[in-house]
Formats: C-alpha cells, structure tokens, sequence
C-alpha cells in the first residue's frame, strides 16, 4: 500500500492544471487497478451543478446522477461514510475539510483493495486537485486583470471601431472560452454587430433592440446568457452578449462581463472621439505615416494627377503576416514595436517622394508615383528582404518569455493605375493581390494586372 501511495504522488506531483491531474490519475488506476474508466467530478454548489475535472467548459451532468450523488453523499458527511456503489460504478467522495467538494467516478477494476487504496489515497487528491482550482482560479484573476489592462492599452495605437472591436472581441472571447461573446455598437438608432461577423440568436438579437430602453445588464435564456450594455458618460455606445456554451452565469462571471464592459466603453468612447479629431489630422501617432483621413486625399491628388499629366501611378499594399500571432504571444506593447520597427524599415527603403499611408492596423499602402508595375515589383521586393532580414528586440520590454526576438515577413499586392480606374480601384485592386498574397503562402508579392 505505502509502495502505491509512493507512486501515486509521484504521478501526479508534476501535474500542473485539471487536465494534466485527470491524465495522470486515469493512466495510474488504469495500470496499477485495471479499472476501464477514471474521472473525477467537482461540485459547485452555488449553482447545483458538477463539473468534469478535465473539461475546459463547464456542462453539467444528467440531472438524475446528479441528484443520486448529492442526495446520497448529503446523507453520508461523516469520514466513514466516503463511497456508493451503483453496478460495476464506484463513486468515491472527496472532502475539504468536512465539506464535500467533488467525487471519484470510477468503472471496474478490483473494487475491495481500490477503495482500501482510495481510503488513503483520496486525501493526497483532494488536496492536489484543491491547490490546482485555487492556482487557476488565481491565474483567472491575473489574467482578467492583465485582459483590463490591455484593452485599456489599445487605444494607444488605434482608434478605427473596425479594428478596434475585434481586438476586445477577440481578448473577451480567450478569456472566457466558455461563453460565445457578441459585441454590438449603436450606429445612429439601431444596433450593428461588429463582431463576430454574424449572431444567429434570435433571442439575443430581440433583446439588444430593448437596450435603448434601459442600461443595467439583463440575463435571459434560462440563466445562461448575459446583455452587458456599454455605457460611457450615460450614453448608449452598444452592448456585449455573453451565451454561456454549459452552466448558468455565476456571479463571478457576471462580474468580470460588467467591469470587461465598463473597460471597453471608456477604450471604444475614446476610440470614437480619437477618431474624429484624428479626420482632421494628418499623422499615425505610431507610425509617423499618413493616416487613413490623409492617405485618402494624397490617393485622389496622385491619380488625378496621373491622370493629368499621363503619368504611370503604382501602389503597393502591405501587410505583415501573422501581426495577430505577435499580439496574442508577446503582448501589445510588442506589436507596436513591430509596426515602428516595420513602417521605419519601410520608409528608409522608398524615394523622397513616395506616400506611405497606414491602412488599417498592421497594414500599409504606399504610392508610388511616376513608376510602372516592373519597378514596383523591384521595391516591393527590396522592402520584402529587409523586413524579412530585420531582428526585432524585445528585450528593452517587459515580456515573460524566453525569446527576446524576433522575425517578421511581408505580403505584398501591387496594382499600376489605369486611365479608366477610379481613386477607389487603386486601393481595391491592390487589396485584391494582397489577399492572394496572403492566401497563396504569405512573405510574397502578386501583382494584379487586370488585363
């Protein structure tokens, strides 16, 4: 017996989190008890549900094995009352204490020695499983306060809604991959998804129309879904919808949706004062190229321009491939040095007298006049090889990881304005390239010839 303890805690003194401990106490009974099934069970009793150890998202379990296990062991709290068995089943309680918190569920295997060896065992795997919820229920909380903290960040470097939504939605639904998250904004009286791309709920779609009426949260659809306006100085912006994929809303998780949408009214208010003062500037903060205001007008001016004097006018499209990745790995703050470091490298490449205009997050345009789709393709290239050949540093940044730094590439699509074409074309047809840039392999140049 003392042998079986011994190996018991080495198994699963490396365990590190719910999924890594299920795994190594399955593969130990598996092999030391010849049982053909092992989960492990913890019991929320604020919600009256139980929730599989190894499972990322929470989904409770039939409601008659639920009641047969809670009823039972309601019944059976001394220390000597610790197992029901149901069939070829064993149930075997875990405690905390004298409160029960959750219970092994285990098929076959030898049930005299198993629950002689559990009758010891099962104290060193309540405490192991305690100390994994309490870390991950810390790192929850670390994360959430490091999630604040970067959606605070964004609107450092942006202030586009379209660019700036995805990224709260996207943070939102990492951190609470349980839930299907849906942010909607108020475009003059009515309310418009901007992420995800489409809801298909109609009892989410009905209950954002009320929003107008009222700004607290609401929870509907059986307490599993959450409206979460997004109010910044007692104005309707929008709202988040939070539908949970298993258990209703707990408390905990409605009060990390309210402050996650106070947070993100402040950074999207902001967002849209930025964005209107910035119609009348000239700069990206960031980059130091034109923004997206001014590169419109430079746009209109060259092909007019072209136009006028039949002179040849290309663009290059730019995108830095798998920016996202950067973001999500290394932080915000790392992104930003990656769009400095990229836009100077660009800029150093190109002529006096070449526009470079910041398209949108990671991506640039840059004009090119007096240039024919041969030497575009030669600068797009040149600019490929130098960002390819450029090592980014972090190590001046606060980052918990072990690569201080690192590579980027470029996709590039090229388009030689034609007399025919509008201002518009220019960008749209070098888009187009970009896309079959980015989807044919990425870190290349096509060229859109529109023949």
């Amino acid at each position: 017996m003392i042998d079986l303890i011994e190996k018991l805690s080495k198994n699963i003194d490396g365990a590190d989190n719910s999924k890594n401990l299920t795994g190594a106490l399955r593969d130990f009974f598996i092999k030391n008890f010849k049982v053909s099934r092992f989960d492990i069970y913890i019991i929320d009793s604020k919600n009256n549900t139980i929730k599989e150890l190894s499972k990322d998202w929470e989904n409770p379990i039939e409601s008659k094995e639920l009641s047969l296990v809670l009823a039972q062991y309601a019944k059976q709290l001394s220390r000597t009352k610790y197992r029901i068995d149901s069939g070829n089943l064993l149930y075997y309680a875990l405690y905390k204490d004298r409160n029960l918190i959750g219970f092994i569920k285990i098929d076959g295997g030898n049930s005299d020695k198993l629950v002689e060896f559990l009758h010891t065992a099962s104290f060193f795997i309540s405490l192991k499983i305690q100390n994994i919820l309490l870390a991950e229920s810390m790192q929850k909380n670390i994360d959430f306060y490091e999630l604040m903290r970067n959606i605070a960040k964004i609107i450092e470097t942006q202030y586009e809604l379209n660019y700036v939504i995805p990224l709260i939605g996207e943070m939102i639904d990492k951190f609470m991959p349980d839930y299907l998250i849906y942010i909607f904004i108020k475009n003059n009286s009515k309310m418009e998804l901007l992420w995800p791309a489409n809801c298909k709920d109609k009892t989410i779609l009905s209950e954002v129309k009320k929003l107008p009426e009222k700004y607290d949260y609401s929870i509907i659809q059986d307490k599993k879904t959450g409206i979460f306006p997004l109010v910044n100085e007692n104005r309707l912006l929008g709202c988040i919808a939070a539908k949970s994929m298993g258990k209703e809303l707990d408390d905990t998780d409605v009060n990390y949706l309210e402050q996650l949408a106070k947070q993100s009214s402040s950074t999207i208010n902001r967002a849209i004062v930025y964005a209107e003062i910035l119609k009348h500037a000239t700069l990206d903060a960031l980059t130091g190229f034109y923004n997206r205001h001014q590169l419109d007008e430079r746009i209109k001016q060259e092909t007019s321009k072209a136009k006028r004097q039949k002179t040849p006018l290309c663009v290059i499209m730019t995108d830095i491939d798998f920016f996202k990745r950067v973001n999500d790995t290394y932080g915000h703050a790392a992104g930003d040095l990656v769009l400095k470091i990229v836009s100077k490298t660009i800029r150093a490449q190109l002529r006096e007298y070449d526009i470079a205009g910041r398209y949108g997050g990671e991506e640039f345009a840059l004009l090119l006049p007096n240039t024919r789709t041969e030497e575009a393709v030669m600068v797009a290239e040149r600019l490929r090889k130098a960002i390819e050949n450029k090592k980014i540093d972090f190590s001046k940044l606060n980052i918990e990881k072990s690569d201080k730094s690192i590579n980027v590439t470029i996709s590039s699509g090229i388009y030689e304005f034609k007399n025919a074409d509008s201002p518009d074309d220019l960008l749209k047809k070098a888009d187009k390239a970009l896309y079959q840039a980015k989807e044919s392999g990425r870190n290349k140049i096509v060229v859109n010839k529109d023949e």
